[in-house]
C-alpha cells in the first residue's frame, strides 16, 4: 500500500490507470459492486477512488397539513467500500471527503476511522449543494471551502487535533488530492477567481490534483501549461469519461458544466443509435488518452459510474 503521489513516482514516467467508483443506491449490495469493477482488475490500477453522497432532503406532508423536512441518503457506505476493496483487490482505495454535510467535528471523526482502517489517501472536496436546494451551505461549524477541509486534514498529519492535546495523540497520514477545473468551477465569477481557489487549495496542502472531466484535450493542456507557468508544480491528473449514449451529450454538460467539441456532437448525434453512439464514444476517449500520454500525464483517471465495459474497452486500447 502506498500514497497515490508515490504510485505516481514510482510509474517510470508511464501513466497509472485508476477509476472512480459510486456506491451503490440504499440497499444495495457491495458484492454488486465488486463484482462489476473486478474486470478492470486485470489492468492492475494502483488505486480507486470511491465517491461520498452527501444528504439529499425531501419534503412530506405532516398531520398538520405543514411540509416536513426529512433528511435522507441515497449512496451511504463509502468507508466501508473503501475497506472491502483493500482487502479483496490489494490496493489502495482513496476515499472522497466533503465539507458539505460535516461539521469540523464530523470530519475529525470519519478521518480518525479512516486512519484505523490503514486508509492513506483522500480527496478533499467542498462537494455540491445539498438537494432540492440550489445554493451549498455548510453545515453549522462546518467548511465552506475545500482549501479549509484540506488544512484540518493537514493538520492531523502534524498531530494538531480540534480540541485535544496532541501530546498522546498520533499523527495521521494523508495523501490529499483535490480537484481543479480546467474549465471553470461552475460557481465561481471567472477563471481567474477559480485558479485562486485552486493556489488556496495547494498552499493549504493539496499534494495532487485531479480534474474535472472534459472532452477536448486542448483545455486540460491549456490549463496544465498555466499551471506550471504559476509556479504549481504538483502532478495534476485528467479526469476521463467515455461517453455511452446519445443523451449523454445534453445530461453531462449539464451535469458538469463542460463543453462538447463541435465535432464530437455532430458525430454522436448523427449516431443511428446507442451502441453507435457508444463505439463514438470509445473511439473519441481513446484518441483522447493517446494526445495525453504524449503530453506526458502522470495518469489516466476514469470516471466510470462503476460499470466497466467503456472503461475496458478504452484501457486495453491504452494499458
Amino acid at each position: 500500500m502506498a500514497k497515490v503521489v508515490e504510485h505516481l513516482s514510482k510509474s517510470n514516467k508511464k501513466p497509472i490507470f485508476s477509476i472512480e467508483i459510486i456506491p451503490p443506491a440504499k440497499g444495495g449490495k457491495i458484492d454488486e459492486l465488486l463484482n462489476d469493477i473486478a474486470p478492470m482488475m486485470e489492468l492492475k490500477p494502483p488505486f480507486i477512488d470511491v465517491t461520498y453522497h452527501r444528504e439529499e432532503y425531501i419534503f412530506v406532508k405532516a398531520e398538520n397539513g405543514l411540509n416536513k423536512e426529512i433528511k435522507t441518503r441515497k449512496r451511504p457506505g463509502t468507508v466501508g467500500i473503501c475497506s472491502a476493496i483493500m482487502h479483496k483487490f490489494a490496493l489502495d482505495a482513496v476515499p472522497h471527503v466533503l465539507c458539505g454535510g460535516f461539521s469540523k467535528e464530523d470530519t475529525e471523526d470519519l478521518l480518525i476511522d479512516l486512519n484505523y482502517l490503514g486508509i492513506e489517501n483522500v480527496m478533499a472536496l467542498r462537494g455540491d449543494h445539498a438537494k432540492p436546494f440550489d445554493t451549498f451551505k455548510p453545515k453549522k461549524d462546518g467548511h465552506p471551502y475545500a482549501s479549509e477541509l484540506i488544512k484540518q486534514i493537514k493538520n492531523m498529519n502534524e498531530g494538531q487535533y480540534l480540541h485535544e492535546e496532541a501530546a498522546y495523540l498520533s499523527k495521521s497520514n494523508f495523501c490529499i488530492g483535490a480537484a481543479a477545473y480546467p474549465e471553470k468551477h461552475f460557481e465561481a465569477e471567472s477563471m481567474e477567481i477559480d485558479f485562486q481557489h485552486l493556489k488556496n487549495k495547494i498552499a493549504a496542502g493539496a499534494e495532487y490534483l485531479v480534474t474535472q472531466m472534459f472532452f477536448d484535450n486542448s483545455k486540460y493542456f491549456d490549463f496544465v501549461n498555466k499551471c506550471r507557468a504559476n509556479g504549481i508544480t504538483i502532478p495534476i491528473i485528467p479526469g476521463l469519461k467515455v461517453l455511452s449514449t446519445k443523451k449523454q451529450l445534453d445530461i453531462l454538460p449539464k451535469l458538469f458544466f463542460l463543453n462538447m467539441p463541435e465535432d464530437f456532437k455532430n458525430e454522436v448525434k448523427n449516431a443511428k443509435d446507442d451502441s453507435m453512439a457508444r463505439q463514438i464514444g470509445i473511439e473519441w476517449c481513446i484518441n483522447q488518452c493517446k494526445e495525453l500520454i504524449e503530453f506526458g500525464v502522470p495518469a489516466l483517471h476514469f470516471y466510470t459510474m462503476s460499470k466497466s465495459t467503456t472503461t475496458l474497452a478504452v484501457a486495453k486500447n491504452i494499458f
